[in-house]
């Protein structure tokens, strides 16, 4: 249970507080609760609504680091997709995974299957612990024609076969994060979204706690902590500089986005497409609740202080891309259902290349705040170890090992998991499942509930076309259903195309 409760959380004397809730932020919560450590977890909007949320859906193993060689990074990418799969094994699940061969450069069948051996190798222990039904089978290489049984709209010219391989298939995402900050908040822990830190609290020199105030009414309160973390996303670099000073290494930022179309997915596999122009990005497709969802489109970006939509000529040029590499696909701007954007850390200024590590700062270290500490992560799928590799360096002790401690979840209803096209007509439970997560989940807002806690808002239509029913659930007057409304309104507004200025 996320409790919402500021009285109680400024009386208490923690451990640890850490500022910013997204997936990181979330698993150092649960980490440090895990470790015996009592922390307080302040998120200034709601908990994984910034870039976490906008992820492409997927939980990769280390296939990609092959061709680096980056051992590190392939067992601990393995590692960490196992964990998702054994924790959540209701909202995680097998991907299978297509790339066509075309006998050009590495993308040989003969080079691939030496790949995928190798990888099947260095994640041998990918299915320990996993449930039977959620296991990875190994990589194959299979011919010309299984991969157009597979993929009928494939380019079949010069075609040689196709790489199979399997990852983790995390549909709502959303929901995985805040399972995670309950499981948190079960083990002793404390979060509160809507929730901004202004000040960070030192005396003689040392970290004391945090100052912070609640979005929903101006109140402001002060908590109490030896240790304070800056997990603060893309926003990390500028608290960094707001309560001690600037670290450049912590946040170069890069522009990330994914689209979904309104057009049926094109497989059931995941497909890795590559368009044939000179140096191009290999995109991935695949299915997410039957439709079309495409990326990771990269680019340069210079201002952390937003998150930006794609314009026109940029979503026109990525439909470009996987018309010409896709027969028949014809996608058109008007078929674009939602942009999912998100910052993420670069290796270089003005630079799309992503960083590959991590980065933890112990700022008192480098003559700043004693106790206070800086984080910046790369992918969702290694949030966890990120975070315990943190603990670690904060508290300068092992972890204890941890179970799940018997949570888990009973059924896609009890975590807010409904099909497409159930809608809430006659009596069948579903409100009291959805009292119960406004009660139990920290709902402040209607957005919150439709988007971040249940599947409700996956399609803009039917959540717009039910929020008055869903709004009767809340104890609110008509002007602030009509407000909450109009908030959810401008969400799915503000996901369209960029109309109107360039990036």
């Amino acid at each position: 249970m996320i409790k919402r409760d500021f009285v109680e959380a400024s009386k208490n004397q923690y451990d640890l507080i850490i500022i910013g809730g997204g997936i990181y932020g979330a698993c150092l919560l649960l980490t440090a609760s895990q470790a015996g450590k009592k922390a307080l977890l302040l998120e200034k909007d709601d908990f994984g609504a910034a870039t976490s949320f906008n992820n492409l859906r997927t939980v990769h193993g280390g296939l990609r680091y092959l061709q680096s060689l980056d051992l590190k990074r392939i067992f601990e990418s393995v590692s960490e997709r196992r964990w998702f799969f054994r924790n959540f094994p209701d909202l995680v699940k097998p991907l299978p995974c297509l790339m066509p061969l075309y006998g050009r450069g590495v993308y040989r069948p003969s080079i691939f299957r030496f790949a995928l051996l190798l990888n099947d190798l260095f994640s041998s222990n990918r299915n320990d612990g996993v449930v039977s039904d959620k296991k990875l089978p190994n990589g194959k290489i299979v011919s010309k024609i299984e991969v157009m049984e597979i993929y009928p709209q494939v380019d079949g010219k010069n075609l040689k076969g196709g790489a199979v391989w399997y990852d983790g298939a995390m549909p709502d995402s959303q929901k995985v994060l805040i399972e995670i900050v309950k499981w948190g908040c079960d083990l002793d822990g404390s979060a509160l979204n809507y929730t901004e830190a202004t000040d960070l609290l030192i005396k003689e020199g040392k970290v004391t706690g945090v100052r912070a105030v609640d979005k929903t009414n101006n109140k402001v309160y002060e908590f109490n902590a030896t240790k304070v973390i800056n997990s603060a996303g893309p926003w990390c670099r500028m608290l960094a500089a707001k309560f001690d000073k600037d670290y450049p290494a912590l946040f170069k930022d890069s522009f990330a986005w994914n689209v979904l179309f309104n057009r049926p997915a094109l497989s059931s596999y995941a497909l890795a497409i590559t368009p044939k122009n000179h140096g191009a990005r290999t995109y991935f497709i695949h299915q997410w609740k039957g439709l079309l969802f495409a990326g990771t489109v990269h680019s340069p970006w210079k201002d952390a202080s937003r998150i930006p939509i794609p314009d026109s000529s940029s979503v026109s040029n990525f439909i470009g891309e996987l018309n010409s590499s896709i027969k028949n696909l014809n996608l058109e701007q008007s078929d674009v259902l939602q942009i999912f954007p998100g910052l993420l850390p670069a290796k270089e200024e003005g630079s799309e290349k992503l960083a590959v590590r991590e980065v933890i700062i112990d700022h008192g270290e480098n003559g700043g705040p004693k106790g206070f500490f800086s984080i910046s992560g790369v992918k969702f799928t290694t949030a966890r170890l990120v975070a315990e590799k943190t603990i670690k360096k904060i508290f300068r002790e092992e972890i204890k090992s941890s179970s799940r401690d018997g949570r888990k979840p009973s059924n896609s209803k009890e975590l807010g998991i409904f099909d497409n096209q159930w809608v809430p007509k006659e009596p069948n439970g579903w409100e009291n499942t959805l009292k119960n997560i406004i009660q139990n989940e920290s709902v402040v807002h209607l957005d919150d509930l439709m988007i971040r806690r249940t599947t409700l808002g996956d399609d803009p239509a039917r959540a717009l076309e039910n929020s008055q029913k869903i709004c009767a659930l809340f104890n609110w007057n008509d002007a602030r259903r009509s407000s909450e409304i109009s908030r959810l309104e401008s969400f799915y507004q503000s996901r369209k195309i960029n109309e109107t200025n360039s990036l």
